[in-house]
């Protein structure tokens, strides 16, 4: 599928290089696998990874000043966003407003991945329990 959405000659870049991170070392054991602040890369979005194998566990119910936009890579989800409870599986994608309540947990069996995009330079949080 071929796109032309602008003119790319209306385009300056800013001189920023490209940039390598690690977000996880697929060797380590833990649901947090690991995190990439965008501040490292010279970019405006810090990635996360978290992934668990038990069902019913997930991060704590936590808010963010900013959006965060969770992608599911495996298994499937229950997400509390608010009022919304959501349930999504691989290929899915959640979209967690700022200032949201939110949690996730995972619904089993076998493996919950995913990425998750904190729309922020840096990974800010308050934990709510």
């Amino acid at each position: 599928m071929a796109r032309k959405d602008f003119d790319p000659s209306t385009i300056t870049p800013d001189g920023r290089a490209a940039t390598l991170g690690r977000l996880f070392d697929p060797a380590t054991d833990g649901p947090w696998r690991g995190s990439v602040e965008g501040l490292a890369l010279g970019g405006e979005v810090t990635v996360l990874a978290y992934g668990t194998d038990t069902p019913g566990a997930g991060p704590r119910l936590h808010v963010h000043p900013y959006d965060e936009t969770f992608i599911v890579v495996e298994g499937r989800a229950r997400f509390f966003v608010g009022e919304a409870v959501i349930e999504a599986g691989a290929g899915e994608i959640v979209f967690g407003p700022a200032g949201i309540p939110h949690r996730f947990e995972n619904l089993g069996p076998g493996r919950l991945q995913t990425i998750d995009l904190h729309h922020s330079p840096r990974w800010i949080q308050t934990d709510l329990d």
